[in-house]
Order: structure tokens, then sequence, then C-alpha cells
């Protein structure tokens, strides 16, 4: 029997089993014996025609079934299969040795480096030369940070927008309690210049996009991506493939990470792994789906090492190699990476010479401004006015059974989102019923269910327990 591992954002269709064995002589009778046991899965993996969907890779111990024979693959019964699906890395020189010293501060300060043979004054003195740019000062970008200050990189450039919240703190280590409220450019700069006096730190206080991407990665050697979305990772990686610029990938979710090097001499980008992203809302962020605060550090860490190593001239890099990382079993594994001679931006014939509209690209359409009430939608503060005079409707959350214990709304019946669809006959067809989540994502989501159910009476609270505690409740603990 082989053996499929399931990654983390697909346990909760396999009653969270990390691994199930099945028969089979192909990956395709492998992969139908699979759905078959999990029908909620069976979507998440194929499209309408039943074909593997885009954003979904299967290995075969450590191949890609995509150089093999596809879903034909032959298994003999003794395979590891992996389900690789999106989740929101020989050695030239970089940078030319520069006919600058360094001072006796900074001889004191790398004199470990300088002791490495692979480093030494030489090394050293490239990666004072060397210009990185780091998109996001968050999970991944926290810990990237601090250790490119202190290996000496001399000029690194961050693009982040946001401010620091209380939530970051619990993994973005370059950031304390005493930033809250400031932006993250502030803290992570102050923080890095602490570490290193030296290095000279580029604010971009803005989004990258596809207008402002490839003027202000143009000047930097190598891109490092800490970011948390699929457009903006679509985004980086076609503006490293234009701009020749190696880009260093990391990502995380819940406890598994994903590091490696895209667009790297010969080697495969980010489109050769993911041709196409996810549906909206498929994939939960780390917002939804949490995060080990741990984690980040160790894969920011090797993105970190990535970096210095390009920049260096020195080792192996993660080209052509995916790093995946199992926090919660303590497991690295890695799966061969080839370029796609068919990418439509680093293959033979490209057919992407420009940026794009990403937001378009992985099916994000603007907001409309959404009413707080009316049909489909009620404000919070209504439905607390609906407890109050003692309505007769159903409130349910739709949330895990972990995020409830952390906050709840009294009177709120609790039925897990993955569970809605085999706990319907809970619930009458012609009730009025109100659902809720986090923030009001998967809860839309339960409310499109019901009404495909024939339920007729449903709404979502808008804002989901976040703006609840804002506008009715400020006791209710936010997370």
């Amino acid at each position: 029997m082989a053996k499929i591992l399931i990654p983390t954002a697909l346990r909760q269709f396999t009653d969270q089993k990390d691994s199930i064995e099945v028969t089979g002589v192909t990956v395709a009778d492998a992969l139908n014996h699979l759905t078959a046991q999990y029908p909620n899965l069976k979507k998440n993996l194929f499209n309408d025609q039943g074909k593997l969907r885009s954003f979904v890779n299967v290995y075969v111990n450590d191949e890609d079934i995509r150089h093999l024979d596809k879903t034909e693959t032959a298994l003999s019964g003794d395979e590891t299969v992996s389900i690789v699906p999106s989740i929101a890395g020989g050695s030239a020189t970089i940078v030319e040795p520069p006919a600058a010293a360094l001072t006796v501060d900074e001889v004191a300060r790398f004199s470990r480096h300088l002791i490495l043979p692979e480093v030494g004054v030489e090394g050293q003195l490239k990666l004072k030369q060397a210009k990185i740019a780091m998109i996001g000062a968050g999970g991944l970008g926290a810990p990237v940070g601090l250790y490119l200050a202190a290996a000496g990189v001399g000029r690194v450039g961050i693009v982040d927008f946001d401010v620091v919240d209380a939530s970051n703190l619990q993994r973005q280590v370059i950031h304390g309690t005493s930033d809250l409220g400031r932006k993250k450019l502030d803290s992570a700069a102050d923080r890095m210049k602490d570490i290193n006096p030296n290095i000279r730190i580029d604010k971009f206080d803005t989004g990258l996009n596809s207008s402002n991407a490839l003027e202000i990665l143009r000047d930097y050697d190598l891109v490092i991506d800490g970011t948390d979305n699929f457009p903006t990772r679509y985004l980086v990686n076609d503006a490293c493939v234009l701009l020749k610029k190696p880009n260093v990938y990391g990502s995380i979710f819940r406890f598994e990470g994903q590091a490696t090097v895209f667009a790297y001499e010969d080697g495969p980008c980010y489109r050769c792994l993911y041709p196409e992203p996810p549906p909206p809302g498929l994939v939960p962020s780390c917002a939804e789906g949490g995060v080990l605060g741990i984690l980040p550090g160790l894969i920011g860490v090797v993105q970190a090492t990535e970096a210095v190593k390009i920049i260096l001239g020195v080792g192996e890099t993660l080209k052509n190699r995916l790093l995946l990382y199992d926090a919660l079993n303590m497991r690295f594994r890695e799966l061969k990476l080839r370029r796609d001679r068919h990418c439509p931006v680093c293959g033979d014939n490209p057919t992407v010479k420009e940026l794009i509209d990403y937001q378009q690209f992985c099916g994000i359409t603007p907001a409309a401004a959404q009413p707080a009430s009316g049909e489909g939608v009620i404000d919070p503060v209504e439905v607390k006015r609906k407890l109050d005079r003692g309505e007769n409707f159903t409130l349910i959350d739709v949330r895990e059974p972990h995020e409830y214990q952390i906050a709840r709304i009294p009177g709120a019946k609790l039925i897990p989102l993955g569970e809605l669809p085999k706990r319907l006959n809970e619930l009458d067809p012609n009730a009025d019923i109100v659902a809720h989540c986090k923030s009001g994502a998967r809860s839309q989501k339960a409310v499109d269910l019901l009404k495909q159910n024939g339920f007729r009476n449903v709404r979502n609270m808008v804002g989901g327990i976040l703006a609840w505690s804002d506008k009715v409740d400020p006791s209710t603990p936010k997370y």
C-alpha cells in the first residue's frame, strides 16, 4: 500500500490525519481511493473536469509526477505520495569584491566570520557591499532582518506598510511591546541598526504592486519574499524573473513551512511549482488558520542563510530543491524542482513580459462596501438586540473548537465550517439563522452552503467576533 502524506491545510477534510495508506497501481488510483474515503477532499484536489488542480502538486517519493507519467505514474505499493498545495531558494558571485576595507570595529564585530575560510575578509566585504530587498517585516521578515543585519549586509530595503499589533508579538521577534502602534518599517529599522549601526536601511512605506515593484527592486542584488498573500507572491516572482534577481522564497502555515530559491541562474521560478493560484479563500491565512510562533523563525533563518550564501558564492543553494519542514513532527524533507520550459514567465518562450494585474490573476475582485445590515448580512449590534429581545433565531459559530475556547458569544451553537455539511440535520431549514466566525469570511461560506441546501433565512454577521468585540462587548478577547 502507498502512503499519502496530507498537508496541514487539507487535514480538516481527513479527520486531521496526516498520512493515509491506500491501494492503487497508479497515482490516479491512489487519489481516487483517498477521495472515496474522504469525499470533501475531492473538490480541493480536482476541478470539475476531474483534472488535478494546477495549484496542487503531487510527488512520488521526491519526484514531481509532472516529470514522470503524471497521474498515470505507476505505484508498486511502498511509495510515499506527497500532496503539496500552495499555502495565501555552481555558485556565481552576485557582488564583485569591492575595493573598500573593513574598519577596526568591523573586524572585531565580524571576527567569527573572518576566521571562516569560506568567508574571510573578502567574503565579509561582499556582505558589506551587498544590497538585499526584504518584502515584509512580519513573521518571516523579522528573523531575516535580524540576521542580515548581524551578518553585516551593508544595505537592506524593507517594503512594508503595516503597523505593529499585539497579535504580531508571538512570532515577529524584530518588534517589541514598546513598538505597538508604530510602523513596522520604523521598529524593524531601529532593531537592525541596534544590531549593526553601519547598516543602511531603505524604507518603502507602501504595498508592493505592479506599478512600483520593478522600480523598487531594480537596485538590489536579490529579493527575500516574506509575503503572506498569493497576489504579492506572484508579483515578486515575476518581477524577479524580469529583473533577473534571485527570489529567496519562504512560506508558513500552522506547523509547516517551505523554502527554496527561485529564479536563480537557470533554476525554476514560483510559477514552475504553482502555475496558478488557488481560488480566493480556499487556503486560509495565518490570521485564520494560525501559526506556531517559532516556525517563521526557522524558515526565515533558512531564507537569510540562502541569501548570505548567494552573496558569498559558497555552498549549494536550495535552487532546484523545495525544503519542507514539519515542526509538529520535527521532520525535514526535500522535493526536486525543475524549470518548466513552457512556463509563461521563465520558460523558453515566455508570454509574460511585463507585470500584470495580480489581484485579477488570483481571482480577487475589489470588495464592494458591504452593508451593515440587509439581505444576507446583519450587523453585530443588531444581533445583540435580537438576543436581548429574546427573539427566536439560531446563532451558529463556524469557527474551530479551540477558537471557541478563546472567545465566544453567549448562546452561539458551535458547528465548525468543516463539519457543517454533515450536521445540516441539526438545523431547521425554515429557521432564522445567523452565522459568525472570526472576521466574516468563513461564515459567508457557511451562509452560501446553507442556501445551496435549501435554507431560506440565513445571514452572515459582518466582521465576525472581532466586530462583536469592537461594537458590542469590548471584554470579548480579540485574537
